[in-house]
């Protein structure tokens, strides 16, 4: 980055587009290798889950169907019965070996492409190699993986506690005009939380890798972070979500459900899915990166170049020494 640190509070949208942009292009070699030995992966996961999710859900929804042919306790109900078990069995086997890799080469690529951003702002960048990043990575990856767990948890204990309220006030909404407000308030406040919450764990993942805390102490030095530049933080989340989000249905209408293109128009679009989905992935987690100076310059925290780098060259040659909390890599400067 050619940016002062003092100056970097100042980037908006659009600026943090480009910053992100000169990143990856500059640096490009090394992003590229990241991507096809860990991004690449990655989207192959998330493409192949959508594909096999929907032939086993095609396979349970034609079992239900032709049990309802039978009655309750026939023979034939009962066979049905438990061919749909062993499919539901099996459709979750299948998502937990999809979450569990998914888990891992995500935690995997956030860890190598945060690391190389992080070489780039202290003007290492051209001197970082692809061996020296992968050697990195395992061990960076360590409190990446409890803070990753940890927001997952944070989210699904949300979810136990506000989706059961949201079913409950959905039954009393008809009764009254004060039952359809409670429900339309409950909703909205579910979805604030849920948006923030999202920002927050992203933000947290750059900061377990950059600096020595994880889990509930790098998601509370997160949400102190994004403090002040929380609505560009939606902003961008909401537009790599929704690219994500349409990603998803052109590879679903088009190459698991037979688009209008025939045999060469699915394997065409698949592979433009799979194109679009790995650019926005590497887009997204430098831009997340890019956010975390953002932050640090918006909360007049200085980060000390020469301890950063320190830290980092120390990753190869012995044990990883990260960027202490304490220290917080960082000085106060006065703007």
């Amino acid at each position: 980055m050619d940016r002062k640190q003092e100056d970097m509070q100042f980037l908006g949208l659009l600026g943090i587009y480009l910053e992100s942009y000169k990143i990856i292009f500059n640096f490009r070699r090394i992003f590229s290798k990241i991507t096809l030995a860990l991004i690449l992966p990655l989207c192959l996961i998330f493409l192949a889950n959508i594909w096999v999710s929907d032939f086993h859900l095609s396979k349970i929804n034609d079992t239900a169907y032709s049990r309802h042919r039978f009655r309750k306790g026939t023979y034939g109900y009962d066979e049905l019965s438990a061919s749909l078990s062993s499919e539901w069995a099996t459709f979750w086997l299948v998502k937990f070996v999809y979450l569990t890799f998914f888990l891992v080469f995500a935690v995997l690529s956030t860890s190598a492409v945060v690391y190389t951003v992080a070489r780039v702002f202290i003007g290492t960048g051209r001197d970082v190699t692809f061996g020296k990043v992968m050697r990195v990575v395992p061990k960076v990856s360590k409190r990446l993986m409890v803070t990753f767990l940890c927001a997952f948890l944070a989210i699904f204990l949300y979810n136990m506690v506000v989706v059961p309220t949201i079913l409950w006030s959905d039954t009393i909404k008809h009764v009254n005009i004060a039952g359809s407000v409670f429900f339309l308030a409950i909703v909205i406040l579910y979805v604030v939380g849920l948006v923030y919450m999202t920002v927050v764990w992203q933000l947290a993942g750059i900061v377990s890798v950059l600096e020595d805390i994880k889990g509930i102490k790098a998601m509370n030095k997160s949400k102190n972070l994004i403090q002040g530049k929380m609505w560009i933080a939606i902003i961008i989340l909401f537009k790599l979500y929704f690219a994500v989000f349409g990603i998803r249905i052109l590879f679903n209408s088009q190459v698991v459900h037979n688009g209008m293109f025939g045999v060469m128009g699915r394997f065409a679009f698949g592979f433009l899915c799979l194109l679009m989905l790995f650019s926005v992935l590497l887009f997204a987690l430098v831009i997340e990166t890019v956010i975390y100076f953002v932050c640090k310059s918006y909360h007049h925290e200085y980060i000390n170049k020469l301890s950063l780098s320190d830290h980092i060259d120390e990753s190869y040659v012995g044990k990883y020494i990260p960027i202490m909390a304490k220290d917080d890599q960082l000085e106060n400067f006065d703007v």
